[in-house]
């Protein structure tokens, strides 16, 4: 960890509690975990992530992205990926924090600088720059409203602003105009993602999809698979079986009834594409979480 990260460390780590903290500053999130033993899929939503401490990989379609506290990562938009955290030195936990990004105030900020010219495809909508001292400083002012919460509802707007302004000037700017533009392709996808999320459970049309997302099939999968690295029916699927892993283990429901829960019309499909997706069939997989409860798998 870089020693200018060490106040926004302190600030995170007395405000943080294992797992994933939710803070008062609206949208700011802080996670805090130990070194997972291998790679867990996790859903990365459409967010500005901080390390503070330790580092992570990230893994998806075929590129594996590498990053630590002298780096920031961009999401673009919610994506299922596979991710592996590692501690720092002398077994200090991970920590991050994560910013998720709102569409409207990106937008916002941005007509406030000088309109550029983007490409249409803004490529794969995920990326990691270095960290760069304007970016610390505008972090640690609003990590450090935690200390002071009766600021937040004055003082966070303006410092959140003030790091949009920093990253769209930065390598990232054209993806983060991307994410503010809601008729271009990221724009379209971010709905088609949105159409998936809020139909997981039920058969995918691509018809509907198009319809929701304004595109034409080929467009639509073109695009779907530069951003995500998934086919629509591909990103459908690791939504359901990240959803099935969270019933699995957060009730007594059987395998069989956590299949159909989630929109599946086979309990054997189900149960191939939950070994091939986590390594272990439903039960012997919850089982393993369960014992390893003490590490957090975070974003």
């Amino acid at each position: 960890m870089s020693e200018y990260l060490q106040p926004h460390l302190d600030l995170a780590l007395r405000h943080a509690r294992p797992g994933v903290t939710v803070t008062p500053i609206p949208r700011l999130e802080i996670g805090l975990g130990q070194a997972t033993s291998g790679t867990s899929p996790c859903l990365y939503r459409s967010m500005i992530c901080f390390i503070l401490q330790g580092s992570k990989d990230v893994a998806i379609h075929d590129n594996l992205l590498r990053y630590d506290s002298a780096q920031y990562l961009v999401s673009a938009l919610d994506l299922p990926l596979s991710g592996q955290i590692y501690d720092a030195e002398n077994g200090r936990p991970y920590v991050a924090v994560s910013l998720v990004l709102d569409p409207a105030l990106l937008a916002q900020v941005a007509s406030t600088m000088p309109p550029l010219r983007d490409a249409e495809a803004p490529g794969l909508g995920i990326a990691i720059n270095p960290m760069t001292p304007p970016l610390r400083d505008t972090l640690l002012r609003l990590l450090a409203l935690l200390d002071t919460p009766d600021d937040i509802p004055v003082l966070a707007p303006m410092a959140e602003r003030e790091l949009l302004y920093r990253l769209l000037q930065g390598p990232q700017g054209r993806l983060l105009r991307h994410i503010a533009r809601p008729e271009g392709a990221l724009g379209r996808i971010r709905r088609a993602v949105e159409w998936i999320r809020d139909h997981q459970n039920t058969r995918l049309r691509i018809e509907a999809l198009c319809d929701a997302s304004g595109m034409s099939r080929a467009s639509l999968h073109r695009h779907f698979v530069a951003l995500t690295g998934l086919s629509p029916v591909q990103y459908q699927k690791q939504l359901r079986l990240q959803e099935a892993r969270q019933l699995l283990l957060a009730g007594d429901h059987s395998a069989s009834d956590v299949a159909f829960a989630v929109g599946y019309e086979s309990a054997s499909q189900f149960n191939r594409e939950y070994v091939r997706q986590f390594g272990v069939p439903p039960v012997r997989d919850v089982r393993r979480l369960r014992q390893s409860i003490g590490s957090f798998a975070v974003t």
